[in-house]
C-alpha cells in the first residue's frame, strides 16, 4: 500500500459531508470515489467534491476499483451491515458510521467478516475523538475522579425528527434511543473505562411522532426528508444501565418532548471529584474543606470539526501505520448488545440481564 491511501465514501447523505471535508484535509488521502443510490445526488456531491468517479452500485464500484484501500460506509442504518461487508470481502478497510449495524447479531456478523478478512473495521465512535473528551480523559487518568460510581446522559430534541429514514425503523432500527443515543451511552462508556454491562431497565415511548403540525423549523433535517416520510419509530426512551465494575449510568434521549429547550448534558459523579458537560467541562471537586466548581481556561466545549477530523486522522493511521483502533467493532457490539436490551427491556417492561 502506498502511503497515500486511496478512500471511497458509500453513502452520500448529509453525515457523509463531514467525512469527506476531514479526508480532504488528510494529506495521506486521495478521496477516489463515491457511491449512492441516488443518482442526482451523487452526482452534485462528485461536482461539488471534485471527485469523478462514481458508482450507483457498490458491487460494480469494488470490483472496477480493487486499488481502493479504504471504506467510509454513511447510508441509513440498515445498510451498514450489507454495505460494510461487500467492502471488507473485497478487501477494503472500512470505518462504518454509528450505530454498528440494527442488533447485535448483525453486529458480530460484521466483526467476523472483518476478521475474516484481516481487515480493520472502526466504528463511528465520534464524540470518544473530541476536545472535551480528550481534557475529560486526562483528569481521569490522573485520578482527579477517583472511582466513578454514577452518571447521567442527555440527548435531548424538542422538536427534532429529521425525517427521512430515521423516522422509519425498517431502515433506521429505531428512533432517538439508536440514532442519539448511541453517542452518550458509548461516550459515557469509554469515560469510565469500558465496562461490561451487566444488567438494562428501559422504556420507549410513541406519543407525538414528528410533529408535523408545528411551523417552528427543525435543527436538523435528513437530506432524503419528504413531506411523506414514515415515522413508526419511538419520540424518547430512558434507560438505566449497570455496569460489572459498579458503575451505573441514566440515559435519557428525545427526537420530540414537551421540554423547554434541546439539551446534551453529561455528568459523571466521582469519589474524589465529577464533571459536567454542558457544553463547557466544569470540574466539581473540593479543597482546602470546601466545595469548588472549575471551569478550565481551554476550549472545553466540543467541536463539530474537530471531532470528525480526529476520527478520520486516526482511521487513516491506523490503515497506514496499523495503530491500535481507538473505537474497534468489539464496543461497536457490546453497543448494540446494550440498545438490544433496553428495547426489550421496554417490551417487556422488565430488567434485562445480560450474560
Amino acid at each position: 500500500m502506498s502511503e497515500k491511501i486511496k478512500v471511497a465514501i458509500v453513502g452520500t447523505g448529509t453525515i457523509s459531508n463531514m467525512h469527506i471535508q476531514s479526508y480532504k484535509n488528510n494529506p495521506n488521502v486521495e478521496l477516489y470515489a463515491f457511491c449512492d443510490l441516488d443518482e442526482a445526488k451523487l452526482k452534485m456531491m462528485g461536482e461539488h467534491y471534485g471527485v469523478t468517479r462514481l458508482y450507483t452500485d457498490e458491487d460494480t464500484m469494488l470490483a472496477e476499483l480493487p486499488e481502493i484501500d479504504a471504506v467510509s460506509v454513511c447510508v441509513w442504518n440498515s445498510q451498514h451491515k450489507p454495505c460494510t461487508m461487500k467492502a471488507l470481502n473485497a478487501g477494503k478497510n472500512v470505518l462504518c458510521e454509528k450505530p454498528m449495524a440494527l442488533n447485535a447479531e448483525e453486529a458480530r456478523e460484521m466483526k467476523a467478516c472483518a476478521d475474516a478478512n484481516g481487515k480493520l473495521l472502526m466504528i463511528g465512535f465520534v464524540r470518544r475523538y473530541g476536545n472535551d473528551t480528550g481534557i475529560f480523559m486526562d483528569f481521569k487518568n490522573s485520578g482527579f475522579f477517583g472511582d466513578i460510581y454514577w452518571g447521567k446522559a442527555q440527548y435531548i430534541r424538542r422538536n427534532g425528527n429529521p425525517g427521512g429514514w430515521f423516522g422509519e425503523k425498517e431502515k433506521s432500527g429505531g428512533g432517538p434511543l439508536i440514532d442519539l443515543g448511541v453517542h452518550v451511552i458509548d461516550l459515557t462508556r469509554y469515560m469510565v473505562g469500558n465496562p461490561k454491562p451487566v444488567s438494562v431497565y428501559g422504556a420507549t415511548f410513541q406519543k407525538l411522532f414528528d410533529r408535523r403540525n408545528l411551523k417552528t423549523p427543525k435543527g436538523y433535517v435528513s437530506s432524503s426528508h419528504t413531506d411523506h416520510d414514515i415515522c413508526n419509530v419511538e419520540d424518547c426512551a430512558t434507560a438505566m444501565i449497570r455496569y460489572d465494575n459498579g458503575t451505573v449510568i441514566n440515559i435519557e434521549v428525545s427526537f420530540s418532548l414537551n421540554v423547554e429547550k434541546d439539551s446534551g448534558v453529561i455528568e459523571l459523579y466521582g469519589t474524589k471529584g465529577g464533571a459536567k458537560i454542558d457544553p463547557e467541562l466544569k470540574l466539581i471537586s473540593e479543597a482546602n474543606g470546601y466545595m469548588t466548581d472549575t471551569s478550565l481556561k481551554a476550549r472545553t466545549a466540543m467541536d463539530m470539526g474537530v471531532i470528525f477530523q480526529n476520527e478520520i486522522n486516526h482511521f487513516v493511521d491506523c490503515v497506514i501505520n496499523g495503530t491500535e483502533c481507538k473505537s474497534p467493532a468489539t464496543d461497536g457490539i457490546v453497543l448494540m448488545e446494550i440498545l438490544d436490551a433496553i428495547f426489550e427491556s421496554a417490551r417487556t417492561g422488565h430488567e434485562v440481564v445480560l450474560g
